[in-house]
């Protein structure tokens, strides 16, 4: 998936982007979806009269929301409502924790504060209320005019930045089919409030975002990892996406290889079941992007060898299916796990039971057949699931059943002789269907050339 920053760029930009995403991965034969990513609201200080100043422990310093141009004894917000928002014994953290300043009062439109821990301030730096507490609403009038660029360039996802609560994602979703756009929902996990309404977040959303440099400023680095956990085991446990993001390869900004510390973080979000990892400044503006996803990549393939099926399924037994197409998704995966199944083949309108089915995997590989470009586009998030164009104008079971069989023996994903699990919904062609489940042994084909011990869930490089 490609991730388009809204901070950044003009809407002829973001389309752009999008469309050369998508022509390239038409290309090379395979999906790739697009990640519209809304800034959300700047919460930051003005700018200097020399671009920056150096602040000492002890100096006094004023936040001043009418300043203009600041100097070495102020400086101006962006976010006006500051001043509303903290008093006498607040503490704020600007440029990521790096300055931190706590209040000693606040008269009118004046922060006055007391260096706590200093350094290099520059322009146009982030504000953090230490613990949370500010009240600047997660969508701007910027936010509600991009999300008009996202419906207009089919975004699969979109991620909403700092909410606050579930209401913040239902807007976003609201504002996303107003504007005739269908994107999946991501609400990124960034502000303290969010982790205490994170099951109200978890269900308005489709997925969430583990976005860890605002949330460790608010929270405390300390305690970022065990909410890592938390919020992947949560949105499994719902039946959400979940993606971690935010310096996972920082180092490779200017390096050609990660660090020790990098690759572990990387394996460690994989082992703990997330759909996905995410770079940013490192694919964006760093020396090295692609040896940076080359890196990310090689970690993910081999943190995978040791994802275990009983880490996979986390959600606990006892929980009943609420659908046909859940009870189909729980047949299908704990048929793979028990048997020598080599590929599961999930014939799909929406992509639901693909879904569900990434909830629960085996080790594996689950080929998502749809004839629905849109679905396609967002089943590239699901993790262990890979999207195949497949079945335009074909409503007879038996014959695109046996259409599917042929398309992975093509793709060299399975050979005769090999079991395979396919779904599928009777009729054919009618979203959120899933009813069947069927056990195939691949035969009558002319065997591909590829060697004979390839191991049973392994997924072909073609594929």
């Amino acid at each position: 998936m490609v991730r388009i920053n809204f901070s950044h760029g003009t809407r002829e930009e973001h389309i752009a982007y999008a469309d050369l995403t998508r022509n390239l991965a038409r290309a090379t034969g395979c999906t790739i979806g697009v990640l519209a990513d809304l800034q959300g609201p700047k919460i930051r200080i003005g700018k200097f009269d020399h671009g920056k100043i150096w602040l000492k422990v002890g100096d006094e310093f004023i936040l001043d929301a009418e300043c203009e141009l600041g100097n070495e004894e102020r400086v101006g917000l962006d976010y006006k409502e500051l001043p509303n928002d903290v008093e006498e014994g607040a503490t704020l953290l600007l440029d990521d924790g790096r300055i931190v300043l706590n209040v000693t009062k606040v008269v009118g439109s004046e922060i006055f504060c007391q260096v706590k821990q200093g350094g290099v301030l520059s322009n146009n730096k982030g504000i953090n209320r230490k613990g949370g507490g500010l009240s600047a609403p997660a969508l701007t009038n910027k936010d509600m005019q991009d999300i008009k660029t996202a419906a207009a360039l089919k975004a699969d996802y979109l991620a909403v930045s700092f909410p606050r609560s579930g209401e913040d994602i239902r807007q976003a979703r609201t504002l996303m089919q107003e504007a005739g756009g269908n994107s999946l929902i991501m609400a990124k996990i960034e502000r303290s409030e969010a982790i205490l309404a994170l099951d109200d977040i978890l269900d308005a959303s489709d997925a969430i975002m583990v976005a860890r440099g605002d949330l460790a400023v608010e929270v405390g680095d300390a305690a970022v990892p065990a909410l890592q956990k938390r919020m992947i085991r949560s949105a499994r446990t719902k039946n959400k996406l979940v993606v971690t993001a935010t310096q996972m390869m920082e180092s490779m900004i200017i390096n050609p290889i990660p660090t020790r510390a990098e690759v572990s973080d990387v394996a460690n979000a994989v082992l703990d079941g997330t759909d996905a990892v995410m770079l940013s400044a490192e694919s964006a503006a760093g020396q090295y992007p692609v040896e940076s996803v080359e890196a990310m990549a090689r970690v993910c393939l081999e943190a995978e060898k040791e994802y275990t099926v009983n880490q996979m399924l986390r959600r606990s037994p006892e929980t009943q299916p609420v659908s046909i197409e859940e009870a189909i998704a729980r047949a299908t995966m704990y048929t793979a796990g028990g048997l020598k199944i080599r590929a599961i083949a999930a014939l799909t309108q929406s992509g639901v039971t693909a879904l569900l089915m990434s909830r629960r995997s085996s080790k594996v590989p689950i080929f998502a057949l749809s004839p629905q470009e849109d679905t396609l586009g967002k089943m590239t998030l699901f993790r262990g699931v890979y999207p195949i164009e497949f079945g335009q104008d074909v409503f007879e079971p038996e014959i695109i059943l046996n259409m599917a069989e042929d398309e992975l023996f093509k793709r060299g994903a399975v050979r005769d002789g090999d079991l395979i699990v396919m779904t599928i919904g009777e009729p054919v062609g009618i979203a959120g269907g899933t009813n069947t489940m069927k056990i195939v042994r691949v035969g009558n084909h002319k065997k591909p050339d590829e060697p004979e011990n390839v191991e049973v869930g392994s997924v072909p490089a073609s594929v």
